[in-house]
């Protein structure tokens, strides 16, 4: 039975193959090897689920870094990448790439108090807004500094917008709508798609780069993706690379207001919230000085710590291209012990990212299982910290392990399909690379479509580890379960995705759930197993499409000796 599955697999695999196409769209490298049938093979529900209820078992506390959750964690990946037969993946001989962060503490819940003219509206913390501090300090302040609304804060010179409209805005606390200005003319910034301008962290970036006091952005749970509750998560622990000066050129205070708090600013402002917002969606718009002031003292505990990136490579078989690499990437950390919700307060994050991070390991053993590797190595990097903000990648990209101008692709999981077998795959970012080329090719092989996501507007090509790849030019693919499940009805994969983020997203309630059917993550992981090993054995790396913004910094890269 066994050699009868295998052979029908390496029949499937070479059934199919890709026509190849370069940049232009005509006959190119994009390569089309079928993929070993002993690796497709080793991708299977019992693998995939055995790593899943390890990680995202209650005795890893939820995977925060900086706890015994973390060394807990670390230890597993380690024994597992041994297990597999991979080699340590830092050249220093181990499989650990130390990321030193910050993790602040917010210990006093304080009021922030907003003032106009002897009138007082008083913020209750976690009810009404949640603040945190990036300094490396005991304390953070803002006293009676000057509320400025500055719309989207978007500086934008491409589409000729600019919110600030040369304002100095030093010392001043920013209000800032999330997300970009809605605008039907879809020639600026993305349409329906969200641009990094439109991520929380351009926003808060854009704060230091005003030398503000303070940032608040007013949270809205359609602009944002998300409710307050995933906000509310933020009163914990938070982490943050260490830069040389302590990271005191950030805004003091960073943080969000609820929306009735931010309506509520604008009244006693003698401002519309409605209509300023409506004027923000307009090229024109200039800042309005509120003549309110916000005040609060956040005290801190600090802790500086070294947390890890777990990596691991498979050595390609070419002498001349095994010095190139394939990433795969997923994160291992989750939000540890918390806030209790439902009586629970253990975040297990059992789909993000424990299913990602048993991924990482499935793929590995699937390439470990091939009787000749790929021509260039495999790189796996399970990274820390992606929920405080993408924090393990970006280290990754500052100090890589290996070049990036020797990395041809990134290929990243954060959270697998759990619904069953899908007819579609949605790609983040439909169209940004030639690893669309790639992904087309398999999922046709697997009689399968790619759709574009349906929830552009939440920006989620910003939203996960692959994009500090793509921010330093190395073509990076992330995509999601597809939401038209076999054997279900049409909304059924719709209605999934929502209740999960109703509901589970970054809770306790992120737990495995009795009715999986990890199916449909064992034929997404097939693919990009597929994409992976295609990549590895062709005669050139995948490119940027033409006018994509993340290809210059490619070209520039490739130059680079």
């Amino acid at each position: 039975m066994q050699r009868t599955r295998l052979l029908l697999l390496a029949l499937l695999a070479a059934a199919c193959s890709p026509a190849d196409r370069d940049a232009a769209g005509d006959a190119t490298a994009i390569n089309n090897d079928p993929v070993p049938a002993e690796a497709l093979a080793a991708i299977d529900t019992a693998t995939l689920m055995g790593h899943v209820r390890v990680l995202a078992d209650d005795s890893l506390l939820g995977r925060q870094p900086g706890t015994v959750g973390e060394d807990r964690t670390a230890a597993y990946l380690e024994s597992q990448f041994k297990a597999i037969g991979l080699a340590p993946g830092n050249p220093d001989g181990s499989y650990v790439q130390k990321v030193p962060l910050v993790g602040i503490t917010v210990t006093n819940a304080p009021a922030m108090t907003f003032e106009k003219d002897g009138k007082t509206q008083t913020l209750k913390w976690r009810d009404d807004y949640v603040a945190w501090t990036k300094h490396v300090q005991p304390s953070a302040s803002l006293d009676k500094s000057e509320l400025v609304f500055v719309g989207y804060g978007t500086e934008a010179p491409e589409f000729k917008w600019d919110d600030f409209k040369g304002m100095d805005l030093s010392g001043k606390t920013l209000v800032m709508l999330v997300n970009d200005p809605p605008l039907a003319d879809t020639s600026r910034f993305g349409g329906a798609r969200m641009t990094y301008y439109g991520r929380w962290t351009y926003k808060y970036e854009q704060g230091m780069k005003h030398k503000a006091a303070g940032v608040l952005l007013v949270h809205e749970t359609g602009p944002a993706g998300y409710p307050f509750t995933v906000v509310q998560g933020k009163t914990a622990e938070q982490f943050d690379l260490v830069a040389p000066d302590k990271n005191m050129s950030r805004a003091a205070v960073e943080g969000w207001i609820t929306t009735e708090q931010a309506k509520a600013l604008f009244t006693m402002a003698g401002q519309n919230f409605d209509s300023l917002k409506a004027k923000a969606a307009t090229p024109e718009f200039e800042p309005v000085q509120l003549g309110a002031t916000a005040s609060v003292t956040l005290q801190n505990t600090l802790r500086e710590i070294n947390s890890r990136n777990m990596v691991a490579k498979l050595e390609g078989s070419d002498p001349a291209l095994k010095g190139e690499y394939v990433v795969y990437s997923a994160h291992w950390d989750h939000f540890g012990v918390g806030e209790k919700v439902k009586g629970d307060s253990i975040y297990n994050g059992a789909l993000d990212n424990a299913t990602g991070t048993a991924g990482l390991l499935t793929i590995a053993k699937a390439f470990a299982a091939m009787p000749t590797r790929p021509k260039r190595s495999m790189l796996f990097l399970a990274v820390t910290a992606e929920e405080q903000g993408l924090l393990g990648a970006a280290y990754y990209g500052m100090a890589p392990l290996y070049p990036l101008n020797k990395t041809a692709a990134n290929i990243n999981m954060d959270g697998l399909s759990q619904w069953g077998r899908t007819r579609d795959l949605t790609v983040i970012g439909l169209g940004n690379s030639e690893l669309d080329d790639y992904a087309q090719a398999v999922a046709t092989e697997q009689q399968r479509v790619l759709r574009p996501d349906a929830e552009p507007e939440k920006g989620f090509y910003y939203r996960s580890d692959h994009f500090n790849f793509a921010k330093k030019g190395v073509p990076a693919f992330y995509a999601e379960a597809g939401i038209e499940v076999i054997g279900k009805p049409p909304e059924f994969g719709r209605a999934k995705r929502d209740e999960y983020t109703a509901n589970d997203y970054h809770a306790p309630q992120d737990e495995i759930k009795p009715d999986w059917d990890m199916s449909g993550a064992v034929q997404d992981l097939q693919l990009f197993l597929a994409m992976g090993y295609r990549v590895g054995n062709a005669s050139r790396f995948p490119e940027w499409r033409v006018g994509n913004e993340f290809r210059a910094a490619r070209e520039a890269s490739l130059k680079q000796k």
